[in-house]
């Protein structure tokens, strides 16, 4: 499986550097955290990665292959798919139709096929719907997948939002901010769906403000602040950092 790598890679907005000179590795098997205050460059970072902001400086490569002029069509085809801070659903589709939507970057029937209804066509419809009851399983959510999207709790929406992303079965999956506004419970399930993820192989990049969260998942965390990088190191060496204390942890409140 491959692995994602930011060689010195910078985003400036006029004279505002976003984000500058920040290289990391997120490796296979494995989840990688990424954490700092508000403002940090956080979010940055995974647009730039996903395809949706151009690189200003930098490159970012998977397996070696740069990515740093596609687009983000091109990016998830290529094996990298994210989730957003904002919940992107379609509100009064099933939770199953919404999950089905993530794989149709697998599909291998033609239009022609699908809209004639042919063999190959209903073969992937059988497929994907196969797939797609294996996900709901996974994030524990087939009781719900005849209910409308938009009406499941917050915290199930975000579980909706996730099993699209990696119904495209991806190498490389950007979390940004998932268990943003959970209760213990809910996180702690999400966390040990994560860790079944990265055990099949998957490459997990995980951006959150809970500190707590990624200490106990990650083997290896970045920190950022003001766009730069200040710290990295396994949880024990960067939350006893003071540098990292200073920055988020110790205005953080975790």
């Amino acid at each position: 499986m491959p692995s994602l790598h930011l060689d010195n890679v910078a985003k400036h907005f006029g004279g505002l550097k976003a984000v500058d000179e920040v290289t990391m590795e997120v490796r296979p098997g494995e989840i990688t955290g990424l954490i700092g205050p508000n403002g940090a460059g956080k979010s940055t970072v995974v647009n730039m990665i996903s395809g949706v902001l151009a690189l200003t400086e930098g490159d970012i490569t998977v397996d070696g292959v740069s990515l740093a002029t596609d687009r983000a069509d091109v990016v998830a085809r290529k094996g990298v798919a994210r989730t957003f801070q904002n919940i992107r659903l379609l509100p009064e589709a099933t939770v199953l139709e919404n999950v089905l939507i993530g794989f149709h970057r697998r599909e291998e029937a033609s239009i022609l096929s699908q809209l004639l209804g042919l063999p190959s066509a209903r073969r992937d419809t059988q497929r994907f719907e196969e797939k797609a009851w294996d996900l709901l399983r996974r994030f524990r959510m087939e009781d719900y997948a005849e209910y409308e999207a938009g009406n499941l709790a917050y915290g199930h929406q975000r579980r909706v939002e996730m099993m699209r992303a990696i119904a495209a079965e991806p190498d490389i999956v950007l979390l940004d901010e998932p268990v943003a506004g959970m209760n213990d419970v809910e996180s702690d399930e999400l966390a040990t769906i994560f860790r079944e993820l990265a055990e099949s192989g998957m490459a997990l990049l995980l951006i959150e403000h809970n500190v707590g969260f990624v200490t106990r998942l990650c083997k290896q965390v970045y920190v950022l602040d003001s766009g730069r990088m200040i710290a990295s190191g396994s949880p024990e060496t960067v939350t006893s950092d003071p540098q990292v204390i200073a920055a988020y942890i110790g205005t953080s409140g975790h």
